[in-house]
């Protein structure tokens, strides 16, 4: 049995359960490297809150970040969400195959409560 965050899948999941995070990460791939002072300009959080989300994403391997004189840049690592994305679609296709599965037994079975009263 898995403990929590014992597979990289894990940590990348444990920091996107947050919205703020997931936005967070939203923005930065769609924006660039971005400052966590630019990026609190838009969040209803303190900058030092930013700092802490951003600071969480890091440690999951999903942002990596690189000082400019005295600012520090986020930028997003896609690579790192290959694990948790080939994950959900492992689990996706396990249940494509069961669904399948069924569609094939209720259409071989056309009427399952025959001989039932």
């Amino acid at each position: 049995m898995h403990q929590p965050d014992d597979r990289p899948a894990d940590q990348v999941f444990t920091a996107l359960a947050d919205p703020t995070r997931r936005r967070l990460l939203d923005q930065l791939s769609a924006q660039g490297p971005l400052s966590a002072t630019d990026l609190a300009t838009g969040y209803p959080v303190s900058r030092q809150a930013v700092v802490k989300h951003l600071g969480a994403l890091s440690a999951a391997g999903l942002l990596r970040s690189e000082r400019h004189g005295r600012e520090v840049l986020y930028g997003v690592v896609p690579e790192r969400l290959d694990e948790a994305t080939a994950w959900l679609a492992d689990v996706g296709a396990r249940w494509d195959h069961r669904l399948r599965a069924l569609a094939d037994h209720l259409r071989d079975d056309p009427d399952p409560g025959a001989g039932t009263s």
